[in-house]
Order: C-alpha cells, then sequence, then structure tokens
C-alpha cells in the first residue's frame, strides 16, 4: 500500500495521535469514518452506473477472456485471413504453421521454404576485447 510497510504505519497513526491530541481527536476519527462511507458510496456508485449502462454486472464479465497477455499476434493475423476450412486444414495438419499456410496456397512445402537460410545471415562485427586489467574508455564530457 503506497510502498508503506505494516511498522511504518502503525509509527504514523502513533504520530498523528500524538500531534492531533486527545481532545481533537474524535473529530478527525469521525471525518475519517465519513471519508470512507462516501468513498464506499461512490465505488458502489460506480458499479451501478456500469451495471445501468452496459446492461451487465461486473460479477459477470469473464476478465480472463479480456486479458490482453492471452492474444497472440501471429494467431489472430492467422485467424483473420484464412477461411474457417482453412482453418480446419490447419488444425489437421501437424505441421508447422508456415508450412500449413504454404500447403494450402499450393506453393512448395517442402524444408527449405520453411526454414530460413542460415548462411544468408551477415556475420556482425567482430568484438574487440580488453585486456585483463586493462580500463574501459571513459569521456567526462560525454556524461
Amino acid at each position: 500500500m503506497f510502498g508503506i510497510n505494516t511498522p511504518e504505519l502503525i509509527l504514523i497513526v502513533v504520530v498523528a495521535v500524538l500531534v492531533i491530541g486527545p481532545s481533537r481527536l474524535p473529530g478527525y476519527v469521525e471525518k475519517l469514518k465519513n471519508l470512507i462511507r462516501e468513498v464506499r458510496k461512490m465505488a458502489s456508485g460506480a458499479r451501478e452506473t456500469i451495471k445501468e449502462e452496459a446492461g451487465v454486472d461486473i460479477d459477470d464479465i469473464d476478465w480472463k477472456k479480456l486479458d490482453p497477455r492471452q492474444y497472440d499476434p501471429r494467431r489472430i493475423i492467422r485467424e483473420a485471413l484464412l477461411d474457417d476450412e482453412d482453418m480446419d486444414k490447419l488444425n489437421s495438419l501437424k505441421l508447422a504453421p508456415g508450412a500449413a499456410v504454404a500447403s494450402m496456397m499450393g506453393k512448395d512445402s517442402d524444408k527449405s521454404s520453411v526454414q530460413p537460410a542460415v548462411d544468408s545471415v551477415p556475420a556482425g562485427p567482430e568484438i574487440e576485447r580488453l585486456a585483463e586489467g586493462q580500463l574501459a574508455p571513459y569521456d567526462v564530457e560525454a556524461t
């Protein structure tokens, strides 16, 4: 809760009680109680407004279905581009998706068309390593 752990919260409450004093403490407790009551009313009012506006109860919503972590862009695009019968073929074929799509489109579906050529990838620049105990160069003006 706001990065405050239990001992810190207890210390804040004790300091607040000492600063406020016993004469004003009941008034502040009443104000805190009213604040909590109003926040609860606002939350329930928002729930009722959502229920009236959207026509559904928040408890009835399947939140797992709306979780953005479940979406795979490749699957969404594949489902959007392929027809239902193509999806049935894709599911019936136990191939890699690229090979199955290629076979559905009438292309050559051998392994060479599916896998990228490793030889065509250019080698990156060679990394120069520092000698043992050598300090890395440092530019004072760059920082």
